[in-house]
């Protein structure tokens, strides 16, 4: 019998350090010299790391927002063999396993374009890469622009 596969994407990932081995794979094929990863459980976040030449470039990726995203899409049900706390366990679960994976085909995605010239390094990556301070370009620049509305 087939397996049930979700309409949410990346809900059937599968293994997450595979795909942290896949990343590392492709960052040092990239020519990268550093990579690393680090789980911030507090805040339900990986924090990927890595340099390209004189580059540094931090990405931070929530499994909070995949889980709640799974949750709105299997939502719990009284008659469900969990209870709702296990509910949302299972929730965080696949958002560990799913960020992984989307971080993976997110990196191949921009590198591959590095790599054909679509663009240049620094705009595929700039948003994420790290000031003298330690802190990301993106959270600076996002103090620069006007309130949404």
């Amino acid at each position: 019998m087939p397996r049930r596969t979700s309409s949410l994407p990346y809900a059937d990932a599968s293994s997450g350090d595979r795909a942290y081995a896949e990343i590392e794979k492709i960052l040092r094929g990239f020519g990268c010299t550093q990579f690393g990863v680090m789980n911030d459980w507090q805040n339900g976040a990986v924090i990927l790391q890595f340099q390209y030449r004189d580059r540094q470039v931090s990405i931070t990726a929530s499994w909070h927002g995949y889980a709640t995203l799974w949750l709105k899409a299997h939502p719990w049900r009284p008659q469900s063999r969990r209870s709702g706390k296990q509910h949302e366990e299972l929730a965080r679960k696949k958002g560990e396993i799913a960020v992984p994976s989307i971080l993976r085909d997110w990196i191949k995605g921009q590198t591959t374009a590095v790599e054909t010239g679509l663009m240049p390094f620094d705009h595929a990556f700039m948003s994420h890469m790290l000031m003298p301070d330690g802190t990301r370009l993106i959270d600076h620049a996002v103090k620069l622009l006007p309130a949404p509305k």
